[in-house]
């Protein structure tokens, strides 16, 4: 379902802003944290997902297809260990 509103940019300070009304802000579920987004002559405005909100996920997929391994093995010196480490 589409739904189209016509307002008008608002002045704020040297920046300028829309009012979204309750029934628009509810129906996408916006709060405080917003995204902005761009595309062509488009303007996206979208709720803004917590950072690492996926990551229990993501990280049980990784696993699932034994991505979650170490990339060298313990003990095993890397290139960064034989040519740049110096002991003294």
């Amino acid at each position: 379902m589409s739904t189209v509103i016509k307002t008008r940019l608002v002045k704020i300070g040297n920046s300028h802003g829309i009012r979204i009304p309750k029934v628009v802000r509810d129906q996408v579920g916006l709060t405080d944290a917003i995204e902005l987004e761009v595309q062509g002559d488009h303007l996206i405005v979208r709720a803004s997902s917590a950072a690492r909100a996926d990551w229990v996920a993501q990280f049980r997929h990784m696993a699932e297809r034994h991505d979650d391994t170490l990339l060298h093995a313990e003990g095993t010196p890397t290139i960064w260990d034989t040519t740049e480490w110096e002991w003294e």
